[in-house]
């Protein structure tokens, strides 16, 4: 689980989306002692005014809280065109902040229609004189972390191990003792730190660390890993993995969760532990797994289809899932076919086949059903999907399924 935050941009990727503001990811780093920007967050003209005048700064920052990128090159519908302005004057943020706060902000990343600005982000601008790299990730060779290190930053780090690998350095950490005061010192010395900046940047190393450890995270990468010219070491630029199994105790920052962004369709299908993707076509895919998903939805477009979405049920599923899932695919009016993929290992056959015909009944469902199961108690489920007396039809494999959804579509 990834979330992002950024000078530009703050960016989220994912399997599981953990979607966090901006403002939200530079608070659980500065909670943590790492040095951030420091910033306030207003959801008001007045509040922003206020906050530029409290930071006191030479320069601010004025940036619109949505989770889509390119908002420095986004445009408001109240006319205003970017997201992310830089001014020396407190009153210039409040008549910025009346143009962002309840207008629409339209990026590459958004819909046509943009989405809603409800807050913005006060934050003091600062130069940077030198960009580094650092890293630190769970490095399953290592069998525990490793800080990845290089004095050149601000680039895709990938493009410095291939063009100038010497500049890659790199440090395992023993899980058990953690970070040595020796090994964050070195790494700030291979960064290019000198004098009292070495110092700094090896305690902020040593926080990053602790930062990596308490929130469950897999990875804590910092680029630009920078230095100011007066003499700051400051995370300008992060992008941090949470390890989902965690969630039972980082129960503060998941309840952080951005959904207001996402699709209705996706929030009413967390509800049910479901992961939904809507996309352009009319064959509706329930599958579990997104290795399966993804599998799923390219045979069915090899055999001349379109996916209409991604459904993954996951691992432990019940009845009560299944009709659920199948809720949400009949209320997509795209969809003109429906192809169940289920390999059942962890998944009982028989649960399905029986969510299905349940489904079946109650939603009386009027467009196509092809059903391949595989797996754990799979000639059970077959007798329940045949004894049904539904127009359910039975695939051998993944292929003939493909095959069977496209032509049920084709027919009409």
């Amino acid at each position: 689980m990834l979330i992002r935050l950024g000078i530009e941009d703050l960016k989220c990727h994912p399997e599981r989306w953990l979607n966090l503001q901006e403002y939200q990811s530079k608070k659980i780093m500065a909670d943590h002692g790492v040095a951030v920007q420091r910033f306030f967050v207003a959801d008001s003209a007045n509040d922003a005014l206020e906050a530029a005048q409290r930071l006191k700064a030479k320069e601010i920052v004025l940036k619109a809280q949505i989770l889509a990128g390119g908002r420095g090159k986004g445009i408001f519908n109240s006319g205003l065109k970017g997201g992310v302005h830089l001014t020396k004057d407190p009153k210039t943020v409040e008549q910025l902040a009346k143009q962002m706060i309840g207008y629409n902000l339209s990026t590459k990343q958004t819909s046509k229609d943009g989405v809603t600005v409800k807050k913005v982000m006060v934050a003091e601008a600062l130069d940077i004189s030198r960009e580094t790299y650092f890293a630190i990730l769970m490095d399953r060779a290592c069998n525990g972390p490793v800080m990845v290190g290089s004095p050149q930053g601000g680039v895709d780090i990938e493009e410095v191990a291939v063009t100038s690998p010497e500049l890659i350095f790199k440090e395992e950490i023993d899980i058990f003792e953690g970070i040595k005061d020796h090994q964050a010192l070195q790494m700030a010395k291979n960064l290019g730190f000198q004098g009292a900046l070495q110092q700094q940047a090896a305690d902020q190393i040593k926080k990053l660390y602790n930062l990596f450890l308490e929130i469950d995270a897999t990875q804590v990468e910092v680029n630009p890993f920078g230095e100011t010219p007066e003499g700051q070491v400051v995370c300008f630029d992060a992008k941090i993995n949470f390890d989902d199994n965690a969630e039972f105790r980082q129960k503060e920052i998941f309840a952080m969760d951005d959904k207001s962004e996402n699709e209705p369709i996706e929030n009413e299908a967390a509800k049910y532990d479901l992961k939904y993707i809507g996309l352009d076509g009319n064959i509706a895919c329930f599958v579990n797994g997104a290795g399966l998903a993804m599998a799923t939805c390219d045979i069915i477009s090899l055999n001349g289809g379109k996916p209409a979405n991604f459904l993954d049920l996951g691992g432990g599923v019940k009845e009560a899932q299944v009709y659920q899932a199948f809720k949400l695919l009949t209320a997509d009016p795209k969809v003109e076919a429906i192809l169940v993929n289920i390999f059942g290992g962890i998944v009982n056959c028989a649960i399905i086949a029986n969510g299905i015909t349940k489904a079946c009944q109650e939603l009386e469902l009027k467009v196509p059903l092809v059903v391949r199961l595989e797996g754990t108690n799979v000639q059970e489920a077959q007798r329940i999907l045949s004894d049904s007396g539904l127009p359910i039809t039975s695939a051998n494999d993944l292929e003939d399924a493909a095959k069977k959804a496209v032509a049920s579509v084709a027919k009409k």
